[in-house]
């Protein structure tokens, strides 16, 4: 970035940028009560999760878990059951980490300084600018996604913004000029902006900008070109074949190992690699008088950060619960209230529930 005219840039768009906020923002829970402990938590939920979709697990957490304390005491499993469905969980774990280490150090109130915050599990530079600013009008830049766009069309850079020097750059240019008593409102429209204004993939809405005067991106008409990002390496890809086993009932669940992805996490039994019905079937051949029906599942796809699951699978009636001492059966109830699954085996829920819906009501 170039200092003197991007510095310039960008203190002409606060002033504009304030006030469309004040007309535009959107009406989000954890804005009526910027509460440190609030905005920490829905900080960590939006980093891969949509605000609408966000907003039911916000509220179902805290009214579950209001407080720091808490958080820290709260039981592992009840803590991932609050967080299914919004995935990566070492962040949820994270999360947990760092309230006992604020009802440690800091009497279970979050500090106030950037450099205090990024000493908790979990809370790297933007989600401590975004606490700081946002919860106590500390004067620290919050830099996502959104705003690295914003600035990058904003000034026409055409510097790579995944560089960490670039991102550091912004962040150094931003604080220079947030505004004195309105830091948090600031850090907030600025990703407001790009959430809802500056776009990406093609639909920018430069008509509704309220710094479209002074864009040099929309002036130069590359809006769309920007901003400049290098590839991500391609995904892994995994094919798995996922069971979904059935005896009365009740459904199989295995717990993965405490290490690596998903650590922890109950999951409903997948081997490596797409199997053939003929090699299930063998899976089952000295119990075959079990096996009461066998069913093919639609496939289904995950994406994790590095790694894709594309899946197969079948769905497998049994009179008799197997595999003991590596699998727990559970009961509809059980399932909704104590397991947690991962995100990466929501398309089966459907199916497991109605079945042992099914098979519950049709009990003797």
């Amino acid at each position: 970035m170039q200092q003197n005219s991007s510095k310039n840039l960008l203190s002409r768009m606060v002033q504009p940028l304030l006030a469309w906020y004040e007309e535009q923002a959107r009406v989000l829970p954890w804005r009526e009560d910027p509460h440190p402990y609030r905005v920490w938590i829905s900080e960590i939920m939006l980093q891969q999760t949509r605000v609408e979709a966000a907003k039911p697990y916000f509220e179902r957490f805290l009214n579950a878990l209001p407080n720091v304390e808490a958080l820290a005491s709260a039981d592992e499993q009840s803590l991932l059951k609050l967080w299914e469905g919004l995935g990566y969980y070492s962040r949820v774990r994270n999360l947990q980490k760092a309230a006992r280490l604020v009802m440690e150090q800091y009497g279970g109130t979050l500090p106030s300084d950037v450099a205090s915050l990024q000493k908790l599990p979990g809370i790297g530079p933007y989600t401590a600018g975004a606490i700081a600013s946002i919860a106590y009008g500390t004067p620290a830049p919050a830099v996502d996604g959104n705003v690295l766009r914003v600035i990058s069309r904003l000034t026409a850079s055409r510097e790579d913004i995944s560089s960490l020097t670039v991102k550091r750059q912004m962040e150094a240019a931003i604080t220079e000029i947030l505004p004195k008593g309105r830091v948090g409102d600031f850090n907030q429209a600025l990703m407001e902006l790009g959430a809802m204004v500056c776009l990406p993939n093609g639909v920018a809405k430069c008509q509704e900008c309220p710094i479209r005067a002074i864009c040099k991106a929309f002036e130069q008409g590359v809006v769309m070109e920007l901003p400049v990002k290098s590839p991500k390496k391609p995904r892994t890809i995994e094919p798995r074949t996922v069971l979904i086993l059935f005896s009365g009932s009740t459904v199989a669940l295995h717990r993965r190992p405490d290490t690596g992805l998903l650590a922890g996490m109950w999951e409903l039994p997948n081997l490596p690699g797409a199997l053939s019905r003929e090699e299930v079937c063998a899976l089952f051949q000295q119990e075959e008088t079990n096996l009461v029906s066998l069913h093919t599942l639609k496939g289904a796809k995950h994406i994790f950060s590095h790694i894709e699951w594309h899946m197969s699978g079948f769905s497998a009636t049994l009179r008799e619960p197997i595999g003991q001492g590596d699998l727990i059966w559970a009961t509809l109830s059980q399932l909704k209230q104590q397991y947690p699954l991962p995100s990466a085996f929501q398309s089966y829920l459907p199916l497991i529930h109605d079945y042992l819906q099914k098979t519950d009501e049709n009990a003797p």
